[in-house]
């Protein structure tokens, strides 16, 4: 799939902003309303190497279980994750999140998701509607940042350790 890039403006500084999205057990409670079931993949979930995996909900979807981890952070204005999803994980996964300042001691936040399908029945099934639903569930993942940051409202549940 083509980068699908979405974007918001959080009323909070970026690094404060930064500092919430370089621990991916926070990203549990701005994306659970399409991934359930996280498990972090090591203690330490903060910075470099921190991973998790989770169950993808979406429509049509048989192999569910997906895994990022963290490629680079880059303080305070980069976040890189990239994983694999689908049946055996073939399917590679890229997702970037860009922090800019932005006017009045704001954050311009911009997150881009990226899909690299690895078979034909893989990229025949990503061709009905996943950049649609893609984009329209990561809008409502900003915004629910944003509203955990400026608010501290509408928090899901962290994620935690794999058999812990």
């Amino acid at each position: 799939m083509d980068p699908v890039s979405v974007s918001i403006v959080v009323g909070r500084p970026r690094e404060e902003v930064f500092d919430y999205l370089r621990d991916i057990a926070n990203h549990a409670e701005f994306t659970d309303h399409f991934l359930k079931d996280w498990r972090l993949t090591r203690e330490n979930s903060v910075g470099r190497g921190a991973g998790a995996r989770f169950r993808i909900e979406a429509p049509l979807q048989r192999f569910s279980w997906a895994g990022v981890s963290f490629i680079e952070v880059e303080a305070p204005h980069r976040i890189v994750e990239a994983g694999r999803a689908g049946k055996f994980n073939r399917i590679r996964t890229m997702t970037i999140y860009k922090l800019e300042p932005a006017a009045g001691g704001t954050t311009h936040v911009e997150l881009t998701s990226e899909t690299v399908p690895a078979t034909l029945s893989d990229r025949i099934g990503e061709a009905i509607g996943v950049r649609r639903w893609t984009r329209r569930q990561n809008k409502r993942a900003l915004r629910r940042l944003r509203s955990i940051l400026e608010e501290g409202t509408g928090r899901g549940a962290r994620a935690t350790i794999a058999g812990g």
